[in-house]
């Protein structure tokens, strides 16, 4: 029994166990990482090569000298590049250079939805009024309710007998 408590008690001491938080780390880590040396953009992961099994060894090894995120990152940024990262960098430069695709795209598509909905504005013109029409009110001018076509003006036949009707309608009303 004592052989058996004190071999339970050596195993968590061993350096080879991590703790499931440390599992977590090396993996969120290794997972935005990228293979240096790969064609296709894999974290170290994914990469079964040498260079990525060796760059999972030092991550593993610095999680169990209880090193964070963040120094680990720094620890591959200072020896293989910003390349190295698949996530951005938090700092203001990573950010914008990572927004900024999303933001000429929201700004471009603000811009032509504009210019389309102030060309179809500008497009559509006001009708041509004929003089004396008195649905079309010009600023300063009274215009008679019954407009009667002068010589040069020929009479619409359609727009004769509406007119016809409205006055015919008004006399009723009137006399009624």
């Amino acid at each position: 029994m004592v052989l058996l408590s004190a071999s339970a008690l050596a195993a968590p001491l061993t350096p080879t166990t991590l703790t499931p938080a440390q599992q977590a780390q090396i993996s969120r880590i290794g997972n935005s990482i990228r293979c240096p040396i790969c064609r296709d953009v894999l974290p170290i992961t994914e990469s079964g090569n040498e260079i990525s099994q060796q760059m999972l060894a030092e991550i593993s090894a610095q999680t169990r000298a209880g090193q964070t995120d963040t120094q680990i990152y720094a620890y591959f940024r200072e020896r293989y590049g910003q390349r190295v990262l698949l996530r951005p960098s938090s700092d203001w430069a990573g950010t914008l250079l990572w927004a900024s695709p999303v933001l000429a795209l929201l700004l471009g598509g603000g811009a032509l939805a504009g210019y389309l909905r102030g060309g179809r504005r500008a497009g559509v013109s006001a009708p041509n009024p004929r003089p004396g029409d008195s649905s079309v009110q010009e600023p300063g001018i009274q215009h008679s309710s019954a407009h009667e076509p002068s010589a040069e003006e020929p009479e619409d036949p359609y727009l004769a007998e509406i007119r016809a009707n409205v006055r015919a309608a008004r006399e009723q009303r009137e006399g009624t």
